[in-house]
């Protein structure tokens, strides 16, 4: 009888239900049993500040020292909690399709963000997230926290804060039962979330089975991929780590990548932002048009090759290529204004 597939996870109720998703997806695929394989990460136990854990891989060491060592087969990550740097000897076999990507701010009566009262206290241990609050509305009281979903809204209904700010996705995998709390989704325009956000990595060895990883492979969605791609290429070239106050969405459109990234003071006064379009399918014989924010043109580089920064790709000149190169062009644009001066800078991202 063949063993089952051993799928490493988190134990967060989160974790569980979407690698669960995964374990089930992966198991049609292939046809072999798949079975859960609990493990606990530095950040399930370490309860300091995201702002002082920064960038270093805290919810993902762990697992992926497991993986490393045979104790399982594959991972499950939020992607928005991988550092860009990919590590030896490990793969990102596959990006599912994405959930939504934006984040959503939890009340009890629907108040929305900006209408808040003076000194309404805000739950989130995002910097972004604290930069994006202060920046629509300064006069809030932010408090620094940590927790599970289920714990972060209890302190809402309990009356403890007056808001949590969350991601969408979260809330969706979990059944996006609220408990009779109000839900306001912030616009990803202006409000763009973490790089990866909305997205799961499923990860495993190099040296894994061509059965096993072609059982894997068949979750990507490539859209998906491009998208991380291009959002996690400007965070690597910035030098952030992955809680840094730096916001990224990127999608595809009729055969367009459009990318938004800013990057803010902690404290919300300053922001640096750019959005860039750009036709990433079918790839012409010439370069096409970038659009740069309103009114600019400039030529873009589509068939520029070059690594997927962790996704990965098999194909140098392919779709996950030219997403590369859209996030390292919209990075360096940032740092030419200024964005070095706000970004707290990471030695491991």
């Amino acid at each position: 009888m063949t063993a089952p597939l051993r799928l490493g996870t988190r134990r967060s109720a989160l974790a569980l239900a979407q690698s669960q998703m995964v374990a089930d997806a992966v198991a049609a695929a292939s046809g072999r049993e798949v079975e859960l394989v609990p493990i606990v990460s530095e950040g399930d136990v370490n309860r300091a500040s995201l702002s002082q854990l920064g960038g270093r891989g805290v919810f993902a060491n762990g697992l992926r020292e497991a993986l490393a060592a045979g104790r399982c087969d594959f991972l499950v990550h939020s992607l928005k909690d991988l550092p860009t740097a990919q590590p030896e000897g490990l793969v990102i076999a596959a990006t599912p399709p994405r959930e939504d990507a934006r984040d959503v701010v939890v009340t009890r009566d629907g108040t929305p963000l900006h209408a808040l009262e003076a000194g309404a206290r805000v739950g989130t241990g995002s910097p972004r997230r604290i930069a994006q609050a202060l920046r629509h509305n300064p006069r809030l009281d932010i408090h620094d926290i940590r927790g599970n979903v289920d714990s972060r809204l209890a302190r809402v209904r309990d009356g403890e804060l007056d808001a949590v700010i969350l991601a969408a996705a979260g809330i969706s995998r979990l059944g996006g039962e609220l408990g009779g709390l109000r839900a306001e989704a912030l616009g990803l325009a202006e409000w763009p979330t973490a790089p990866g956000q909305g997205s799961l990595a499923v990860e495993t060895r190099a040296d894994i089975g061509a059965d096993t990883l072609a059982a894997l492979a068949a979750l990507d969605d490539e859209d998906t991929r491009a998208a991380i791609t291009a959002e996690r290429t400007v965070l690597s070239v910035l030098d952030a780590g992955c809680h840094a106050p730096v916001g990224t969405h990127a999608s595809i459109a009729d055969g367009d990548l459009r990318l938004r990234a800013v990057v803010y003071a902690l404290d919300g006064a300053h922001r640096i932002g750019i959005d860039r379009t750009v036709r990433v399918e079918p790839l012409r014989g010439e370069s096409e048009p970038v659009h740069d924010g309103p009114g600019r043109v400039e030529q873009g580089y589509a068939r520029e090759t070059g690594s997927g920064n962790g996704a990965d790709a098999a194909d140098d000149g392919g779709l996950i290529a030219r997403a590369a190169r859209i996030g390292r062009e919209a990075a360096r644009r940032l740092l030419e204004r200024g964005a070095a001066d706000l970004v707290p800078r990471e030695s491991t991202t």
